[in-house]
């Protein structure tokens, strides 16, 4: 018998993995702050609990996936932990994580934080992944139980790392998607239909352009190569402009655009001007 999993929280991807977990043949236990929510988990298999108490001791794997990081607090503070391993999938931070981590090893479980790099239609599918990170322990016990939801990768042992590499991936995942938004904005001030543009030149540009970040990241790890890049940040700084104002012309805000303008002037005004992309990184890195 595959390992019994109870799952805290049935939002819309807390009934997501529970789902995944049940259709993978583990047996599931499900609670959830307000009775009776999903009820089509009821006709998969899903054991219902009627308290975290009781949720709880029904399996040795103790998924968590609910709104905010207090309510992961509030549900599992007093709880008997003892001997579980505990998998938070609660959208959270770092210090979050370690905190939470940090509470459920007093309790005397393992702990793994988890970042969920899905949607609730891709769990259980071939692009889901998430990212663990705590209990090494834990991991290796569950990693073939996890793998149900999606694939897991796991990213060290200090807790707060899994929400890191998901913060991360979000943050490129909302510029990526805030400067397309600006671009269908300024060609919509012009009646230019969005379908077409987007179709035919934004994402092939947008594709193209994701080729260079192994450049950057290389560059990042490694060092610049001798010499003036080819694009350096010099033009680009003084080419920026040109997006500011058409904007402002068009009746498009350029408030996504304006920061990104500010950290070419910076870099080029330190000195930077002859170098690519890569020297604006740690130019954002803010000593703590």
């Amino acid at each position: 018998m595959k390992t019994p999993v109870t799952v805290l929280g049935l939002g819309a991807m807390g009934t997501a993995l529970a789902r995944a977990f049940l259709t993978a043949g583990h047996p599931t236990t499900v609670w959830n702050r307000t009775p009776g929510r999903s009820p089509e988990l009821d006709t998969l298999g899903a054991v219902r609990a009627a308290s975290p108490t009781e949720a709880v001791a029904a399996s040795p794997l103790v998924v968590v996936c609910l709104l905010v990081d207090a309510t992961v607090g509030s549900t599992l503070d007093g709880l008997d932990l003892s001997g579980k391993a505990v998998v938070n999938l609660t959208n959270g931070t770092p210090a979050q994580a370690r905190g939470t981590g940090e509470r459920v090893a007093a309790a005397g479980a393992e702990y793994l934080d988890g970042g969920i790099m899905a949607v609730p239609a891709m769990i259980g599918g071939p692009a889901a992944f998430v990212f663990y990170s705590g209990s090494p322990v834990a991991f290796e016990r569950h990693s073939a139980d996890l793998a149900a939801v999606g694939r897991p990768e796991y990213v060290g042992g200090d807790a707060g790392l899994a929400a890191l590499h998901d913060i991360a991936l979000l943050s490129a995942m909302y510029g990526m998607f805030g400067g397309a938004q600006h671009a269908l904005a300024l060609v919509g001030s012009e009646k230019i239909p969005a379908s077409r543009f987007t179709e035919d030149f934004l994402l092939p540009w947008v594709t193209a352009m994701l080729g260079s970040l192994p450049r950057i990241a290389k560059e990042l790890d490694e060092g610049p190569e001798p010499g003036a890049a080819g694009s350096n940040l010099a033009m680009q700084a003084a080419a920026y402009e040109n997006l500011i104002d058409t904007s402002v012309a068009q009746g498009i805000d350029p408030g996504l655009l304006v920061p990104m303008g500010e950290l070419l002037r910076q870099a080029v005004g330190t000195g930077h001007g002859d170098e690519d992309l890569a020297a604006l990184v740690p130019l954002l890195r803010r000593s703590v």
